[in-house]
């Protein structure tokens, strides 16, 4: 977005000017108190300084422009350019630096800094925002600063800017090289091909080969023949897959910079435009203490901006997720055998205690698939070295944390739902490869 405005003006002094204010006021009182009489040496001084600053600021230049450009729409943790241009015309500037008032998600302490330097004529500076969290930012001021020749006196420039960025869901997992590189190599390229191997639909008979499955020899049509033949199953499609995110506090917790729900976002994205490309239909499920979002089912690449706009509005929740409700609404509205993938965090036993239940009750009927961000923090302290008490209490508190978050995996796994635990740089990587595995089994459908 770009925006042009004739901005309000104000004549402000500089650090220099306020330095040099500072070591005149001790020299006004050496003369005060060496020569009483010449008390007027001291307001005279100071009246030269404030003449200097007001002719300083005059030789500074007339802005002639000023625009800011700003992008329309980013994705978290994803650089976006901000650019600022301004043209001055009569005077000589030392420096040019401009403010930018903006929401805390696009910058710490909710304001970006830039020194402004000439090229192509006019006066410019860029900086890289990176949103770290999801949803409208505003840009709703701006500050423009030109000092004069002697950097004593500055006119600045203030206006109200109007602008905003919608931070989406980041698509970097599904619009990396690698991942393009994939689907044009397997299964699920460009190219719709029949998948045959594991699945559970019968596609035709073929020569038995060694290496193959033994339960597939179909015996009748070999003793017909006299030699071994195989069946060889297509993998269905149009299977329901789900992508549930608790949105609840623990999930608000950043990882590498960025929360653990938008890490989760993108890596299911990710999965999910793999999936619609395998021709199987794709939801997203949100919820905290109660469930906040939900998509119907859609079908086909082009619905893949409806699941991004579903996603930017899972909102962050300093709350403690109801799994119990959650997961119940989840599970009436599937009528069908799907597979649910859940992205969530457990802090405590009894939390944990509640998500084994509700996990427990949906896997009955439905494929769950459990996916967590590796708790690296806590698997830093417990594994350095204690050099005092209080690290030694640390290290014994984070490994009773890890000892019970290992347990609470081993329990759902028993009940028979697919567990994945993985670094925020491999998640997406490996829910991929559990979801193209149970799709290839047919355990899906």
């Amino acid at each position: 977005m770009n925006l042009a405005f004739a901005p309000s003006l104000a004549i402000v002094p500089t650090a220099r000017a306020a330095v040099l204010v500072a070591l005149a006021a001790p020299l006004a009182l050496v003369i005060a108190a060496m020569a009483p009489g010449a008390w007027l040496a001291a307001p005279a001084l100071g009246l030269a300084v404030l003449a200097l600053v007001l002719a300083d600021a005059a030789l500074a230049g007339r802005l002639v422009e000023l625009k800011v450009i700003a992008p329309a729409d980013g994705e978290v943790g994803e650089p976006a350019s901000l650019a600022v241009l301004a043209d001055l015309a009569g005077g000589r500037p030392s420096r040019v630096s401009a403010a930018i008032e903006c929401d805390p998600r696009l910058a710490p302490g909710g304001r970006i800094d830039l020194a402004l330097a000439p090229a192509d004529g006019a006066w410019q500076a860029r900086a890289a925002l990176v949103p770290g969290r999801r949803g409208p930012a505003a840009l709703p001021c701006a500050w423009l600063r030109v000092a004069g020749p002697l950097g004593l006196g500055a006119r600045q420039h203030h206006r109200a800017l109007g602008l905003a960025l919608n931070v989406w869901p980041s698509l970097a997992a599904a619009r990396s090289p690698a991942l393009q590189l994939y689907l044009r190599e397997s299964e699920q390229g460009m190219i719709a091909r029949r998948i045959r191997g594991e699945g559970s639909q019968f596609e035709a008979l073929a020569e038995y080969q060694p290496g193959m499955d033994r339960r597939r020899i179909d015996w009748k049509t070999s003793a017909r023949h006299t030699h071994l033949y195989a069946r060889e199953y297509e993998a269905e499609r149009n299977n329901p897959i789900v992508f549930a995110f608790d949105c609840g506090r623990a999930m608000c917790e950043p990882v590498a910079g960025l929360p653990r729900i938008d890490r989760a976002v993108s890596a299911a994205l990710a999965t999910a435009w793999v999936a619609l490309k395998g021709g199987d239909r794709v939801a997203l499920y949100g919820f905290a203490a109660r469930p906040l979002a939900a998509t119907p089912f859609v079908a086909g690449t082009t619905q893949f901006p409806r699941l991004q706009r579903a996603a930017a509005t899972l909102d962050y929740r300093a709350e403690e997720p109801n799994f119990t409700l959650a997961l119940a609404t989840l599970a009436q509205r599937l009528q069908r055998r799907s597979l649910v993938v859940v992205f969530s965090e457990f802090t405590d036993p009894v939390s944990a205690e509640l998500l084994l239940e509700s996990v427990g009750r949906l896997a009955r009927r439905h494929v769950v698939l459990f996916v967590t961000l590796a708790d690296e923090e806590l698997e830093t302290i417990a594994a350095e070295p204690p050099a005092d008490m209080a690290r030694l209490a640390m290290a014994v508190g984070a490994d009773s944390l890890l000892r019970t978050r290992g347990l609470v995996l081993a329990r759902l796994r028993q009940m028979g739902v697919e567990v994945i635990e993985a670094p925020h740089e491999r998640l997406g990587t490996r829910l991929l490869d559990a979801y193209l595995a149970l799709r290839r089994k047919g355990a899906i459908g």
